[in-house]
């Protein structure tokens, strides 16, 4: 359990991170990290982050793809996480 948490606290890190980076290079007219990889990292887990730095940056809420698609995320991990907590699989 404790590498499970430690995976989604670093990728969760990661996402949030990748989203300030990309509106830091929006703004600065930059090179951007691609919408696949933010998309990415919220699909191994980092959706969480993905929403805060969303949030936080205010960088891609305009975009359906991002303002639907990461809480679609969360939801669909949260039910994966309760179904796993529910089942007798153990990490």
């Amino acid at each position: 359990m404790t590498y499970v948490l430690f995976y989604l606290i670093c990728v969760n890190m990661l996402a949030f991170t990748l989203f300030g980076m990309d509106k830091s290079r929006a703004v600065r007219r930059q090179w951007r990290i691609p919408e696949k990889t933010l998309l990415l990292a919220a699909l191994i887990g980092g959706s969480l982050g993905a929403e805060a730095g969303m949030l936080c940056f205010r960088h891609k809420t305009k975009h359906a793809r991002f303002r639907i698609g990461i809480p679609a995320v969360i939801i669909v991990q949260l039910l994966i996480g309760i179904g796993l907590s529910l089942s007798d699989i153990s990490f």
